[in-house]
């Protein structure tokens, strides 16, 4: 670990209080967080996340939560572990690819030919002491001109959140150029304030027009749609001009249709790991999301939508992979 990734120190999080009434008693920050994403919006995420947080059945999507089961992670590591294939399978998990993309939009203006997004999901970065500097490696390899990362940032589902908060400082810290983001379903709204201090602007159901070269399309996110299915996408798409180029970040493919009849063009997302363990030849065990295989993984169409699911550059449950390597991607827009 070199000096300049040395962990910084962050004020601790604190603890969710409630008032005499059993109302939950917000920050500053989350209050001005409250007002600028509705207070339905976020009274409604922070709720569900009090009370389901750490649920293995029921909740979201799927009825099955295999990230919140406690003994999950003991039980594979063991079978590894008897197997032998553990250590490979950590050796596997810091390979990170780097994948570059060309995709194509009809509608795309010339002077956004080439344009480049780094593409960065599923990190899980307290997962393990060496995750950032591996991330971090991997970032200084690449160029881009923005940086999109489509959730997932914290190893755990509930709990505290200081030490991922502390190893995504270190990360933004290499990444040169602007960041957007959405939350997954493991991370708490609760982080956005502290996050967004770090220089990283999450999109929760918003969205901004990215400006290059005297052209713009709109960059759009909406909040976790496999676990608190926060998404809105009225919201999500409001003041998008019909003839615009559009781009939706989703921590999960499973809202692919949704994204199609809203007229996006493009969808960006990851959640899936793409198994993180897989079968010989890559095929997935389980993606943990209710849609169809195709979409689960790499570049896939629906209808008019272009999307890319990220296989993800971390690890969840037990820190490792078999057939699925880890990887950070940078898209390119092309003109048909």
């Amino acid at each position: 670990m070199t000096v300049m990734d040395q962990p910084p120190t962050i004020k601790p999080s604190a603890a969710t209080k409630h008032d005499s009434c059993g109302l939950i008693e917000l920050s500053p920050e989350q209050l001005i967080l409250q007002e600028r994403v509705g207070r339905f919006h976020f009274r409604q995420r922070l709720g569900i996340e009090l009370a389901n947080e750490p649920k293995v059945f029921g909740q979201g999507r799927s009825f099955f939560h295999i990230e919140n089961w406690t003994s999950a992670p003991s039980l594979i590591k063991t079978c590894l572990r008897l197997s032998f294939l553990y250590k490979r399978g950590q050796r596997n998990a810091r390979a990170i690819k780097i994948i570059h993309n060309d995709i194509t939009t009809p509608n795309l203006p010339e002077k956004l030919d080439g344009f480049r997004l780094l593409h960065l999901s599923d990190s899980h970065l307290d997962m393990h002491e060496d995750v950032p500097h591996t991330l971090i490696e991997a970032i200084r390899k690449v160029d881009y001109d923005i940086c999109v990362w489509t959730g997932d940032f914290r190893s755990l589902t509930y709990g505290p959140y200081d030490a991922v908060l502390s190893a995504l400082e270190r990360v933004r810290t290499h990444l040169k150029k602007p960041v957007y983001a959405v939350l997954g379903n493991h991370d708490s709204i609760r982080m956005v304030p502290a996050m967004e201090q770090l220089g990283i602007e999450l999109l929760l159901n918003e969205n901004i027009k990215i400006e290059h070269n005297g052209a713009s399309f709109y960059l759009a996110g909406i909040d976790d749609p496999h676990y608190y299915r926060a998404d809105n996408f009225e919201k999500a798409a409001q003041n998008i001009p019909e003839d615009a180029v559009s781009i939706l970040l989703a921590h999960s493919p499973e809202i692919y249709q949704q994204c199609a009849f809203a007229d996006f063009n493009l969808m960006f997302c990851g959640h899936t790991h793409g198994g993180q363990i897989c079968l010989p030849g890559g095929k997935p065990i389980t993606l943990n999301a209710r849609c169809p295989r195709y979409v689960g993984s790499g570049n896939w169409r629906y209808q008019q939508l272009r999307g890319y699911t990220s296989a993800g550059s971390g690890t969840s449950v037990v820190d490792a992979r078999f057939n699925c390597s880890p990887e950070i991607t940078v898209h390119r827009l092309r003109c048909v």
